[in-house]
């Protein structure tokens, strides 16, 4: 029987993400992972990226094979395991990568959509966002996003093709702006934010009305969480709101393949990434992601090609 040493895969990066989870200015119990092992101090931080196999003990990957997985913020990884390791062609960080199964997911499984549907995205410029108002279109559904600079609204309306969009950190009263871009209502919240706009998001929820719960950017690095007052809006319209994790929907990664390769192809689906050049640049771009500054997925180019 070979000894584990035979099945290792050396890969050499090409682009690192920043994990979700890890917000504001890092610190020791932001660095805990789920696997491949628990985060000590010292040990290499890891994120979604894509490398290239230099060296491999395992059957399934060959020198040269470009894969996608967990790695570290590195020039070169050693993977002890080729669980959640994927062998790929090209952009594999973002669109069909986890953000771009995140976004299938969340709005196809979680949120049923139906054609004429109203929707709304909040943090609708970033990976996910900007998909899922895309994936509603497609649906022939009605899409409106929020974001927070006037520069992400314009690209949300004549990039992505929503409907429209606004800037909510201009708005005095997030229901009154809910009202004017819904009058008739909400069908679909695909929810990033929390706080108060997912309260005001409850008061214009219609009947039967789905909330898919992604994350809640607004909730994260505050003491105490906010309090959530409308709640009893979800009794009166039936309202259903379910979160969801990634990881439960990446058995489904080949279905999801099948639906989004052709809309790329035919350029029905845009994506937008936020990249630098360089591991060394990789700390300004986490601390800009804090402030908002970046469009879409930040991603860290560790080799030019």
């Amino acid at each position: 029987m070979a000894d584990d040493s035979e099945k290792q895969v050396v890969v050499s990066n090409k682009q690192v993400i920043f994990k979700d989870y890890i917000c504001r200015f890092p610190e020791e119990s932001d660095m805990v992972i789920t696997f491949p092992s628990p985060y000590t101090p010292g040990t290499v931080i890891t994120g979604y990226g894509v490398g290239k196999v230099m060296e491999s003990g395992h059957p399934e990957f060959r020198q040269g094979d470009l894969v996608w997985g967990m790695v570290g913020w590195e020039d070169y990884s050693v993977l002890k395991s080729a669980d959640g390791v994927f062998k790929i062609l090209s952009y594999y960080t973002g669109i069909l990568g986890m953000p771009g199964v995140t976004a299938y997911a969340g709005f196809y499984e979680v949120c049923k959509p139906k054609k004429g549907d109203y929707v709304f995205v909040s943090a609708a410029s970033g990976a996910v966002g900007q998909l899922v108002g895309q994936f509603a279109k497609l649906m022939g559904c009605y899409v409106v996003g929020s974001a927070g600079t006037q520069d992400k609204v314009e690209l949300l309306k004549n990039k992505f093709g929503f409907d429209d969009a606004f800037n909510y950190k201009v708005e005095p009263d997030l229901n009154a702006a809910l009202k004017r871009y819904f009058p008739q209502g909400i069908d679909i919240y695909f929810e990033n934010v929390g706080g108060k706009m997912l309260d005001a998001v409850l008061l214009n929820m219609r009947i039967h009305g789905r909330i898919a719960v992604c994350g809640m950017i607004s909730q994260y690095n505050r003491p105490q969480p906010q309090g959530i007052h409308n709640l009893m809006s979800i009794v009166y319209n039936r309202v259903r709101i379910e979160g969801f994790a990634v990881f439960d929907y990446y058995p489904q990664y080949s279905d999801f393949l099948d639906f989004i390769l052709p809309h790329i192809r035919e350029g029905k689906v845009k994506y937008v990434e936020d990249i630098v050049e360089g591991l060394e640049n990789g700390p300004a771009a986490l601390i800009g992601l804090f402030s908002g500054r970046n469009v879409g997925k930040q991603v860290v180019v560790v080799a030019p090609h």
